[in-house]
């Protein structure tokens, strides 16, 4: 390959030095740049006849109007976070020009930033997570960290600014409170009946123990926390995807989703403020967005009330397959063939068709016989089958099987209105009465507060009640979804799904059963032990 075919001096190769990782191969990473600077970097490579180094210094370094040297640092002066805000403002103008004339929205790709949301409510944080490309989100867990803490002598949830300056004030406040009350009340009788039911092998360490015992207590409690319990979750995403979720919060009808997304651009501007710019409130693409969305959901949601007021709901809580494609074994096979054939896909699915039985099944063995563990991915052609499920299951299980989904869901309102889970190990004990009297009592303080203001009476509706969502998935992104959520470390609820969804596909195509060879249908009842044995072991190695 290609080798020291750009000339630099000894002075521009020092300079280089500071943020390439190679100055003369032709395979090199950046470094200690700023992200509008790799952003507008890369958008006048795509058209450029210069290598990235001699573009890097050509019309950025040694270019004044882009504020280089101050915004990578080396001024020679050690700005404050503000001193460098203000370079990225002056600059801005450069990179603004630079960005606008490449026009595709996918140099919005190119830069991105890690974001910090403390204290947001789960509701908030289902948003963030529920956008599907272009970020990646990570959130406290309910089932590693104890949510009973309180600061100055108050529970960490969320006060909703209309229902505390409405006449449910002290309702709301007086039943997140007593949900926080019967969470925390139950953790010690808890941890100790589970304890006694499953008493610590002495083979076991101590720590890998204490862990998989906190974490079956808070799986069982977790159902107790209302949607308004305060979480922190960090972002990464680029700009692309972070003009969108702020264009998404801007617009959105809860006010805690409105100020999130005015501090998230106030703090992305210090950052990446050429991305973001689209998402100003102010700026005539974020007000034409916010119209779109309202009228668009206006009227759907008037249709819906005017067409489905006869229909009767699915209140039943499980997992049911409502579409499937009964021709798609064909189009499997004829797209694993396409990459090794001299022919159309039209024609390899239409001879697929006609083929035996023997020979289709074949060729779905060469697709998945070779697979030793579910991080061996399986080939494309499996997105031809595509599948639709709908559920009834806790609020708390949504979560769990949400994130990082590049399928098409949408879910309803929080509703206390489709029951809630009873965790089996408190049923037939004192703490099943303490845990069903306090669901009964958050339903009663849903309904009176949701006659009125349904959103809003989202935040005190526990995380146990069932709510209803979709997915409309592929049988590749499925194969994934079942065989990491069937896994031992996993909650039983949302276990239990992932097993469902692959018995249901493989009841009506048995072909695909193969395809699922690592979901874990077994049954765990210290799910998470195994792992943390890992753990442990992991760590005493490194001593």
């Amino acid at each position: 390959m290609m080798q020291n075919y750009e000339e630099f001096s000894d002075a521009q190769i020092k300079i280089l030095e500071q943020y390439v990782t190679n100055t003369s191969s032709n395979v090199f990473v950046l470094r200690n740049l700023p992200e509008v600077v790799k952003g507008a970097l890369f958008s006048r490579y795509s058209r450029s006849s210069l290598g990235l180094r001699s573009l890097l210094l050509k019309e950025f370094i040694l270019n004044e109007d882009t504020s280089f040297a101050t915004l990578a640092g080396k001024s020679g002066v050690d700005l404050t976070g503000e001193e460098q805000t203000a370079a990225i403002k002056k600059a801005q103008g450069f990179y603004d020009r630079i960005l606008d004339g490449y026009g595709d929205d996918s140099i919005g790709e190119l830069g991105g930033a890690h974001l910090a949301l403390e204290n947001i409510s789960m509701i908030a944080a289902n948003i963030m997570e529920d956008a599907r490309l272009g970020g990646s989100p990570l959130e406290k867990s309910t089932r590693y960290i104890y949510f009973d803490q309180k600061l100055d002598g108050e529970y960490l949830f969320y006060q909703e600014p209309i229902l505390m300056t409405s006449a449910y004030r002290g309702l709301y406040l007086e039943t997140c409170n007593s949900l926080f009350d019967t969470y925390s009340k139950l953790i010690p009788p808890l941890t100790a009946l589970i304890e006694q039911q499953f008493p610590r092998d002495h083979a076991i360490s101590k720590a890998a123990y204490t862990a998989s015992l906190r974490a079956k207590v808070l799986d069982c409690l977790r159902g107790l926390l209302p949607a308004s319990a305060l979480t922190n979750m960090g972002t990464f995403g680029n700009g692309r995807f972070f003009e969108k979720i702020l264009q998404k919060l801007n617009s959105h009808n809860l006010a805690e989703m409105q100020e999130m997304g005015k501090k998230a651009f106030q703090e992305l501007s210090k950052v990446i403020p050429s991305f973001i710019r689209r998402a100003d409130p102010s700026h005539k693409h974020q007000q034409a967005y916010a119209t779109c969305m309202e009228e668009m959901q206006a009227e759907l949601k008037q249709l819906a009330q005017n067409l489905t007021s006869d229909l009767e709901p699915l209140r039943q809580p499980g997992v049911r397959l409502i579409y499937h494609d009964k021709d798609s074994c064909a189009k499997v096979a004829g797209a694993l063939l396409f990459e090794h054939a001299d022919a159309s896909l039209a024609e390899l699915q239409e001879m697929c068709r006609k083929l035996p039985e023997e020979e289709i099944l074949r060729i779905l063995d060469a697709a998945c016989t070779s697979r030793e563990n579910r991080r061996h991915k399986s080939p494309r052609a499996l997105e031809h089958a595509e599948f639709t499920f709908e559920f009834v299951a806790d609020f708390g299980i949504y979560r769990d099987l949400h994130r990082h989904r590049t399928l098409t869901q949408e879910r309803q309102l929080l509703t206390c209105n489709y029951g809630y889970f009873v965790p089996s190990e408190i049923v037939g004990t004192e703490m099943e009465k303490e845990y069903t009297d306090a669901m009964e009592k958050a339903k009663k303080a849903y309904d009176t507060i949701a006659a009125e203001l349904p959103e809003e009476a989202q935040y005190v509706v526990p995380m146990a009640y069932n709510i209803r969502w979709y997915f409309h998935v592929n049988l590749r992104a499925l194969q994934w979804i079942c065989e990491l959520r069937s896994s031992p470390s996993g909650h039983p609820n949302y276990r239990y799904i992932a097993q469902e969804m692959a018995r249901q596909v493989s009841a009506v195509q048995p072909k695909y059963e193969r395809f699922f060879k690592f979901v874990d249908f077994e049954g765990y009842e210290l799910g998470r032990l195994g792992a943390e044995v890992r753990t442990a072991e992991k760590l005493q190695n490194r001593l």
